[in-house]
């Protein structure tokens, strides 16, 4: 396959960051889009500079607010520039990173940003692919951080098939530097797990002491429990388990 160049919006973050080194590595040019590294998506400011030359781009972004209209805005004003500016630069695909079960739960504020992102995607000028993915195996750690308060921790025992951020890189590596497939099936890792205990496993490896008490009266609810954020069926499962991802350094 020739070399490409990719952008990779939100280049700095847990994904964008090794999906960048995913495509280097396999010998593509890539552009990092990030605010700290002078393109705002919110403005649009270094975009055009940005998407010259550029065959493929992965939105890889994030964004933490609990506020709905807020994170919904965010994501519609941060697509929108990003597609309007590939559209001028021509860009011949378009490849968003989103999360499965994002349709079927209602009241969590980022997954309603996700959805006007593909939404907005979908009827956008520029040939996409949608993937949607797990929760990934440090999301665990995360819920812990943003929870504790005084070596107390709430946490949802929500269900997962967790998936290693490695093996989310290297997916979006491979499909960007293919052709547009619109709705990509699920991606997952290869086990369902507890996320209480997923916490209590990864603290430990890391040598945190903290209390976790499950509940479904702290940032997740019940509309999430049972089986909604597993995979579908005819999943593509990437290789990596929790265990392995444990095992190595943290």
């Amino acid at each position: 396959m020739p070399a490409l160049r990719v952008a990779v919006a939100g280049a700095t973050g847990n994904i964008g960051a090794r999906t960048a080194t995913a495509l280097e590595r396999a010998g593509h040019d890539v552009v990092r889009i990030s605010r700290s590294l002078g393109v705002d998506l919110t403005t649009g400011d270094g975009l055009d500079a940005a998407l010259t030359g550029v065959d493929a781009v992965v939105d890889a972004t994030s964004h933490e607010a609990t506020d709905r209209d807020e994170t919904v805005a965010f994501f519609a004003v941060t697509t929108r520039n990003l597609l309007t500016a590939e559209a001028r630069a021509g860009v011949r695909h378009h490849v968003l990173l989103t999360i499965v079960g994002v349709h079927r739960i209602e009241g969590n504020a980022h997954y309603a940003g996700k959805r006007e992102q593909e939404r907005l995607v979908a009827d956008g000028p520029v040939p996409w692919t949608v993937v949607p993915f797990t929760q990934f195996h440090d999301f665990a750690a995360t819920v812990v951080s943003w929870t504790e308060q005084g070596g107390v921790a709430t946490i949802a025992p929500l269900l997962v098939q967790p998936i290693a951020p490695s093996d989310v890189a290297d997916v979006l590596a491979e499909i960007a530097t293919g052709t547009p497939q619109g709705h990509y099936r699920d991606v997952a890792g290869p086990e369902p797990q507890d996320l209480v205990d997923m916490a209590r496993r990864t603290n430990d490896a890391r040598g945190h002491t903290v209390e976790l008490v499950p509940t479904w009266s702290s940032i997740f609810g019940t509309e999430m429990a049972g089986d909604v954020l597993l995979p579908g069926d005819g999943a593509r499962i990437a290789p990596t388990t929790f265990d392995e991802w444990l095992a190595g350094p943290q």
